[in-house]
């Protein structure tokens, strides 16, 4: 019944189920209107489920509870609301820390690739190998660090304007969530070096450009805001990641070090 079939309430049939549905806290959300709904289906008995409909738009609250993942993921892939609704809110998917550490080693990786593509080195082969690795491990720390302040500029960002304006603070939890969930798109990094020739850069930009879409999508989602406010707090997150790149190089020129790396990256 699709990956959010089973994170649906079962009350039960006849007066108790429809008062415990009442009673029930309103943990799950309506994909097209985000209305709060304390289920997403009933399962009277023998596997006969009943899809709940909206109070408010009178539509299915989650139609993907009967779509196939894959249906769901090209959904997702499309940066349709609605799916990420369903991610977010219907399912309980606690693979975003996984997630996440995938994605950075797989722009370590192309960071590390790009190095020794552009270095040479006639030391001796144990030697190379460790200097090897070492700038692969550096190279995933720059990352992190990278990622890290991409996500305190969307933070801070929010954090004030939700202060500010609506006197309430944005749920934290969620938002990193949808921040690391929604960047998946840097698995596709792995096979753009592989694959590629001489278009790499240009095929990274792409990837660059399809993660903070969906990135802007994932932040309106989760906090329900504007799309003109999330596209505000991914750039805020960029001008702080930015900045942390600026230091990473002066940090570097500052050591001796070869910071051509960091000058040449595009992602």
């Amino acid at each position: 019944m699709g990956m959010g079939g089973r994170s649906g309430r079962r009350p039960g049939k006849g007066v108790e189920g429809a008062a415990d549905a009442a009673s029930a806290p309103c943990q799950y959300r309506c994909v097209e209107c985000n209305q709060e709904a304390s289920e997403l289906y009933r399962d009277y008995s023998h596997g006969v489920l009943k899809i709940t409909i909206c109070k408010s738009c009178q539509k299915p609250v989650d139609k993907y509870i009967e779509y196939d993942p894959v249906i769901i993921l090209i959904n997702a892939i499309l940066c349709k609301a609605q799916a990420y609704r369903h991610i977010l809110f219907n399912t309980k998917i606690n693979i975003h820390g996984k997630l996440c550490m995938f994605c950075l080693l797989c722009e370590a990786y192309l960071r590390w690739w790009q190095l020794q593509g552009s270095s040479q080195s006639t030391a001796p082969d144990d030697l190379i190998r460790y200097a090897k690795e070492w700038d692969f491990y550096r190279m995933f720390a720059i990352a992190s660090l990278e990622q890290s302040a991409f996500f305190v500029g969307v933070f801070t960002f929010l954090w004030i304007k939700r202060s500010v304006t609506a006197k309430t603070r944005p749920a934290l939890a969620l938002l990193l969530k949808a921040l690391l969930l929604s960047s998946y798109g840097k698995l596709l990094l792995i096979p753009a070096v592989i694959w590629a020739h001489e278009d790499v850069r240009l095929r990274v930009r792409l990837i660059r450009v399809f993660v903070l879409a969906s990135n802007t999508q994932a932040v309106r989602v989760a906090l329900n805001i504007s799309r003109t406010l999330a596209v505000l707090a991914i750039l805020s997150g960029l001008l702080l990641e930015s900045s942390a790149v600026y230091f990473l190089q002066r940090m570097e020129w500052d050591l001796g070090g070869d910071c051509a790396v960091y000058r040449s990256q595009d992602f």
